[in-house]
């Protein structure tokens, strides 16, 4: 299920938590910084697993918040990294797993500190990033909203 949602409006701001969204198909949702853009497969929407950052801060005796990983979805009970190549569905809007959504560097700075480097930080998020995803259909999304596989 969603378990938050984060926006931030231009790159390098704050994310901010809101409790609904409204997606567009093949532009992502609406007022988040990577809105219509164009030229890249599956930047329209980007999803991490709550039981993820809980690991990563169990792991490493880290406290980072939800919104750390700059994803904009914050699932529970969702396995992503299943999602890549698969059509889902979240209420009525759909959407396509694209791909892993991999560490870069700049996650890596962002969550270094005195007891982790940012190659480390890059090494434990490795395929646990969370889930690239396109937006097939326009719609509403809102915490609590749960998934579903689209069987073909």
């Amino acid at each position: 299920m969603i378990q938050a949602i984060y926006v931030a409006k231009k790159s390098k701001q704050p994310q901010i938590e809101i409790d609904a969204v409204k997606v567009d198909a093949g532009k992502g949702i609406v007022g988040d910084r990577y809105y219509g853009k164009k030229g890249i497969d599956g930047p329209n929407i980007t999803f991490v697993e709550s039981e993820e950052i809980a690991a990563f801060n169990a792991n490493f005796g880290q406290h980072i918040v939800h919104s750390a990983t700059r994803r904009n979805i914050l699932t529970q009970g969702v396995r992503l990294n299943q999602l890549v190549g698969q059509e889902f569905s979240i209420g009525d809007v759909r959407f396509y797993g694209v791909e892993l959504c991999e560490p870069c560097g700049s996650l890596g700075k962002s969550l270094a500190n005195d007891s982790l480097t940012s190659s480390q930080v890059v090494r434990a998020w490795l395929h646990r990033g969370g889930l690239r995803a396109n937006v097939l259909s326009t719609g509403i999304l809102r915490a609590g909203m749960q998934f579903n596989l689209i069987q073909k």
